[in-house]
């Protein structure tokens, strides 16, 4: 049985973007600090995470397209190796220059090096990942399949600062090198266990005329990139807001962890309970899981305790598990076979766009005032749904995601 698993493409993919999980978010949590410590500007330290996401943007439809032509394994293991190498090269310069073996001058374009890495090639194994399944798995079962394989990046994420934050007592280089092993593992197995050639594709006959204004793919874009924003404006802004708002409490750090692992523990029982456990329509989990999203916006902007505010990022996290696999499974089962590398590097570029705009859209109207922000997302959120209702492509296509067994 241990053998047989070492040879199940889909669980080492699965592994493998658990072990990104685990290095993202542990980077997000403990970079900014250490930079900010070390002499580095709040600016500054965004900016490495925002020409990432840039290059992320920009390189996620060519990887996409690059694995329809050479194959999943490939790109996968390169978006994998890429993952490793960038985290390697993020941290260590933080760590030389704190040793004072490294002048402090070079620190930000190393970090900025290093995190650009992640931006242009670990970027290829996410498409690749959702074409393989997309490749392999019937139609009726797609938006369960794809949620399984988004929960495994999410745990990742939940697990990173805990098992990164007990290493980091241990040894600070320890947690990120262990990650980056992970990584070059998943790569690995990845290389050794899959299959390179997708099923029923010709690679001398790859030509994809797919492009993000086609009418089968620019709905499912425009509400991933609305998403995005959403999302990412809560990430950056709950430390923020919890300090401002409830800067009553005790224990603030806490409690800001505390609701990370709120909001992404309900996005991955979300996605189990309306795609495996009880799965329904991907059109109807568009709709209901953005009314969600709507909802739960309003009531962090007008909560008035911290438990409110946690019942907020529970409802949050309900409405994102619904439309993250529903949204990637409808695009997936709109496109032809030879066209699910493409689709699905179009969506890997677009969600970095909220980490894009953010700055420039998001914290001006926090700044303003903490609870506009919330309210800008629910009013995007809603829009959101009756783009979902009234457009034809999402109202009408095919996009049942029932398992009938």
């Amino acid at each position: 049985m241990a053998f047989q698993k070492l040879d199940n493409p889909t669980g080492w993919l699965k592994f493998g973007l658990f072990s990104v999980g685990l290095g993202q978010s542990f980077a997000f949590v403990l970079v900014p600090p250490l930079a900010r410590d070390l002499g580095l500007s709040v600016v500054e330290t965004s900016s490495i995470f925002a020409v990432s996401a840039i290059a992320w943007a920009l390189t996620s439809a060519s990887w996409g397209r690059a694995s329809d032509k050479y194959g999943r394994r490939n790109i996968a293991t390169i978006g994998l190796i890429g993952y490793s190498i960038s985290i390697i090269a993020l941290i260590t310069p933080l760590f030389l220059v704190e040793k004072n073996v490294l002048d402090f001058v070079y620190l930000l374009p190393l970090l900025v090096m290093g995190r650009l890495i992640n931006g242009l090639i670990g970027s290829a194994t996410r498409p690749a990942a959702f074409a393989y399944i997309a490749d392999i798995t019937d139609r009726s079962k797609r938006t369960k399949k794809f949620a399984r394989l988004e929960s495994s990046f999410l745990v990742g994420t939940i697990m990173g600062p805990m098992i990164g934050g007990f290493l980091f007592l241990y040894s600070k280089m320890l947690p990120f090198y262990l990650f980056a092993f992970c990584g070059g593992i998943a790569a690995l197995g990845i290389f050794l266990s899959f299959p390179n050639i997708s099923p029923k594709r010709s690679l001398e006959k790859i030509k994809s005329k797919l492009s993000y204004t086609d009418r089968l793919v620019f709905p499912f874009l425009l509400l991933a990139s609305i998403f995005s924003l959403c999302q990412a404006s809560l990430l950056q802004s709950i430390g923020f807001f919890i300090t401002d708002i409830f800067s009553n409490e005790k224990d603030l750090p806490l409690l800001i962890s505390l609701t990370f692992g709120l909001l992404s523990i309900s996005t991955v029982v979300s996605q189990y309970i309306f795609t495996d456990l009880r799965p329904i329509s991907n059109n109807k989990l568009l709709i209901y899981g953005s009314f969600l999203l709507s909802i739960s916006y309003i009531q962090a902007a007008t909560a008035s305790s911290i438990a409110l505010f946690y019942l907020a990022m529970i409802i949050n996290g309900m409405g994102s598990g619904m439309v993250r696999p529903a949204n990637s499974s409808a695009l997936s089962l709109a496109q032809t076979p030879d066209n699910q590398g493409t689709a699905a590097g179009f969506l890997g570029s677009v969600i970095p766009i909220g980490h894009i705009l953010t700055p420039l859209i998001a914290m001006p109207i926090y700044q303003y005032n903490p609870t506009y922000l919330y309210y800008f997302s629910s009013a995007l959120c809603f829009m959101a749904l009756f783009f979902i209702i009234v457009h034809p492509v999402l109202r009408d296509h095919e996009q049942t995601s029932i398992n009938i067994n």
